[in-house]
């Protein structure tokens, strides 16, 4: 083993650090910022996803990582491991513990399935034995045993994925960048693939760094998210914060695209055509009880109805937002808000109707 290689596996367990990160391309006369002083914690066995529109600096970031792309100014750190100024011999060990998996899966057609899995192998001068036997075993792992000899051609979109994935973790790497691995699948076929780099995860023990446009995948297996717009990161925290919180337009909007809990404009219209009543939106969590707060403003004669929203469970937690319509004298409805917002976040969304 080099001294290269020694320090890095001494390193693993330390994860990954963006350290006040930019980076410039020139394009012409002109400088483009892609990525604009980011500054990221991954702890290793994480899963950890970056989720931004087109032109977010999501793969430019990620590209930082294996050092396929280098930062302007800032330092990016892998185990322990400054990347950014590693020179191109010293990156080579990096690159060694960094799979990727890529959108369009990168097969060769020429190559059957175990062919594929067995290039990166074949490269780093494995041995054909050891080769042969790391290779049934990774198709094993991703179910794709029967499909060895099989070539791209005869596979569907979920099976060219599973086969990048394996590929992806032939050297055994501790950090895999999956690049927007499901955008090219159907959503039951996306399922299944992320349930695969879950258990990559949770049983291999690989961080795994997603980029995503999705927040349904951010939901099916993150642990933490960065939102990202313009180079720069928006908002940052567990999936459950972001989901259950979310504190810019940008995250609202993403989560907006999964969730339906609170009335959007639409449906406030139609809500105020149909209940004549003061309706005011609750937020849901574990510790929130409005059920007792409701029992009491009964016995004053306030009536409620549920008009819109939902809860859901994620990360082992519950929230969601209901919106209620009451009616009743309007001080009492007045002091119900009141007592509302004493525990949880609640707006009126549209007074009673004179």
């Amino acid at each position: 083993m080099s001294e290269d290689q020694s320090a890095h596996a001494e390193a693993r367990g330390s994860g990954i650090v963006f350290d006040n990160v930019s980076k410039v391309f020139r394009v012409g006369n002109r400088e483009v910022v892609a990525v604009d002083e980011v500054s990221l914690d991954i702890p290793a066995g994480e899963i950890f996803a970056m989720i931004g529109y087109s032109g977010a600096g999501k793969s430019t970031l990620v590209r930082m990582i294996n050092g396929l792309e280098k930062p302007s100014s800032g330092r990016v750190l892998v185990h322990g491991v400054e990347v950014s100024s590693l020179p191109e011999r010293g990156l080579r060990a990096v690159r060694a513990d960094v799979g990727m998996v890529f959108q369009q899966f990168n097969l060769f057609r020429s190559r059957t399935v175990a062919g594929n899995v067995a290039y990166p192998l074949k490269v780093a001068g494995w041995p054909a034995a050891k080769r042969k036997a790391r290779v049934a075993e990774l198709l094993d792992f991703v179910g794709l045993a029967a499909k060895a000899k099989h070539y791209p051609d005869q596979l569907s979109g979920g099976q060219k994925q599973r086969v990048g994935i394996a590929r992806a973790l032939a050297s055994g790497p501790s950090v895999l960048l999956a690049d927007e691995a499901t955008s090219a699948l159907d959503p039951e076929t996306t399922e299944d693939v992320l349930r695969l780099l879950r258990s990559v995860n949770t049983e291999l023990g690989v961080t795994i760094v997603a980029i995503t446009h999705s927040m349904s995948v951010v939901r099916a297996i993150a642990d933490r998210v960065a939102v990202l717009a313009h180079g720069k990161v928006v908002e940052a925290g567990t999936v459950f914060d972001i989901f259950a919180n979310p504190q810019s337009e940008i995250s609202r909007n993403f989560v907006g695209a999964v969730l339906r809990h609170a009335p959007a404009d639409q449906d406030l219209a139609r809500l105020a055509g149909r209940h004549p009543g003061t309706i005011v939106s609750v937020d849901i969590r574990d510790d929130v009880r409005i059920g007792p707060l409701l029992a009491e403003a009964a016995k004053d004669g306030v009536l409620f109805e549920f008009v819109h929203g939902g809860v859901s469970s994620l990360q082992s937690q519950t929230f969601g937002n209901i919106s209620l319509e009451l009616n009743g004298p309007a001080d009492k409805v007045s002091g119900l808000v009141d007592r509302f917002k004493t525990v949880t976040k609640a707006t009126v969304v549209k007074e009673a109707s004179s």
